[in-house]
């Protein structure tokens, strides 16, 4: 089981700027669902945003220390469009 801090950390240290939502699905600590908020995703497919996000997570996801990772990633402005302000709370 991986700590949510450990998850928000890792991924920041590829997207600094990120804001990263973490919540346990199942309450087994290995099914996590992560919303993920960047500037770094403006421009790119949903595809490609996802991979910039399992890219900082790779070394646990391999290790099943995530074993399911549902994940949603937003642009500043497609996040404020559903209704959440950026530094806001899911």
């Amino acid at each position: 089981m991986v700590s949510f801090t450990r998850i928000k950390e890792m991924i920041q240290v590829k997207l600094p700027d990120a804001e990263v939502f973490v919540k346990d699905l199942t309450g087994g600590g290995d099914h996590l669902e992560a919303v993920v908020v960047s500037t770094e995703f403006e421009g790119k497919t949903r595809v490609k945003q996802h991979q910039l996000v399992y890219a900082a997570l790779e070394e646990d996801l391999a290790s099943g220390a995530i074993h399911a990772l549902a994940l949603k990633t937003y642009t500043p402005q497609t996040w404020k469009a559903e209704g959440q302000p950026v530094g806001g709370k899911i």
